[in-house]
């Protein structure tokens, strides 16, 4: 017994183990998904930009500490606003990747905190003072002992004299690299351009659904795909005043479109309001005006040319020129236009999209103050409302919606070429 017990072993693992060998190469080629095991959990390529992973503030009023993990460190620089009280920190473009609601949270002297792409190649984090504090430390600390990059911030509370008087000149963010380099009209090409403003970016994500989704996401997915409609039209030309997520300051945006001699400016948007404002939905087409239609009107105007000091630094102090031109907005013919086109707008949108129960108005946005483009703000709809929040997140609305916008555009040129609009009614 113990040699039959002795040979079975080896003689079971000839029988045994080729077969199994053999089924396993025939596995791995009817199923390459075991076959790719290894590869699905290799190790992702490594990020070009760093990641901030984490982000929280501890302390109280009297010494609060700002912390931000990073996968490597990067320098940076940070100075401070007053009116509302701020700390601002400029940092090379990075990746946040962090969990939802982070910087909501109030603590110490630190109200809130928002982060994001100021312009491409940099990003921005401001904190919200609930009071004057002066900037004691700020460095970042290299990767050690299995613990990422650390940037630190001590704040101390201070009096508004000294917090003014540490004030540094407020430094204007270069513009992003598509408003350094606008792309000239060919003198070559005859098409009217048509440039496509989605609102708000990067640091600025605009309003915000309960729902986690933002502004600045849902009208950059309208907009790419309207830019890709109109294009395929082969009539027209489109630049965009941005086509990610990055930053546009509201002057720049004008300055975009006046540089590219843009026959007609869309500025997208989806607002919100607030529980206590009524239950408001719909699309509306706004065209500019000194007085607003109404208090809805002006206070979305309000809201929305406050947009630059939602990101660290507000830059409504314009050079005389641009300032100039910017109020003085009295070219009759361009405003015809631009509500010739409001008209044009909604009638198609009606067809398709939920309209407001006044689905053009007016008010004064500062993007809209190109003296020579005619130009209107659309309104998609309300993130606050849940009727509108589906339709703007529906692929089907926007392709539809899309389509009609496309088809106003059509319309206005066809009728601008042929003669000028009419005036008001």
């Amino acid at each position: 017994m113990s040699e039959v017990s002795d040979s079975m072993p080896f003689c079971a693992a000839k029988v045994v183990i080729i077969p199994i060998l053999w089924l396993l190469a025939v596995l791995g080629l009817l199923m390459p998904g075991a076959a790719s095991a290894v590869e699905r959990n290799a190790a992702p390529a490594p990020s070009p930009y760093p990641i901030v992973t984490d982000a929280r503030v501890g302390g109280d009023e009297n010494q609060t500490r700002f912390i931000a993990d990073i996968s490597r460190k990067v320098d940076l620089r940070v100075f401070t606003l007053a009116d509302p009280y701020r700390v601002v920190v400029d940092i090379p473009q990075v990746l946040f990747r962090l969990p939802a609601k982070t910087g909501e949270t109030r603590r110490g002297l630190v109200k809130a905190f928002r982060y994001g792409l100021i312009m491409q190649g940099g990003s921005r984090i401001v904190l919200d003072l609930i009071k004057p504090a002066r900037v004691e430390k700020a460095f970042v600390l290299e990767a050690a002992e299995g613990q990422p990059a650390r940037m630190v911030l001590d704040l101390a509370p201070t009096d508004r004299e000294s917090f003014l008087r540490d004030l540094k000149p407020t430094p204007k963010a270069p513009p992003p690299e598509a408003a350094r380099k606008p792309e000239p009209a060919e003198k070559a090409d005859p098409r009217p351009l048509i440039m496509l403003d989605p609102g708000h970016g990067g640091i600025d994500n605009g309003t915000r659904a309960a729902s986690g989704e933002t502004e600045k996401a849902l009208v950059l997915d309208f907009a790419l795909q309207l830019r890709d409609q109109i294009e395929k039209m082969g009539k027209y030309r489109v630049a965009m005043t941005r086509a990610d997520d990055t930053f546009v300051p509201l002057a720049e945006r004008v300055r975009i479109a006046r540089a590219n001699h843009a026959a007609l400016m869309i500025s997208i948007h989806a607002d919100a309001l607030k529980k206590t404002d009524g239950e408001a939905q719909g699309a509306t087409i706004y065209t500019l005006s000194d007085t607003a239609s109404d208090t809805e009107a002006a206070r979305l105007a309000d809201a929305e040319n406050r947009a630059d000091v939602i990101a660290g630094i507000d830059l409504s102090s314009e050079p005389d020129n641009i300032a100039g031109i910017l109020i003085d907005f009295a070219q009759r013919e361009t405003k015809l236009f631009s509500l010739h086109f409001a008209r044009t707008l909604a009638n198609e949108l009606k067809t398709v999209a939920r309209m407001h129960k006044h689905p053009i108005k007016s008010a004064g946005f500062k993007v809209l103050k190109a003296p020579d483009v005619p130009s209107v703000l659309l309104e998609l709809g309300f993130v606050s409302n849940q009727q509108d929040l589906k339709q703007l997140t529906s692929g089907a609305w926007r392709t539809r919606t899309v389509a009609s916008t496309v088809q106003a555009i059509d319309t206005f040129f066809t009728t601008r070429l042929a003669g000028a609009p009419a005036g008001p009614n």
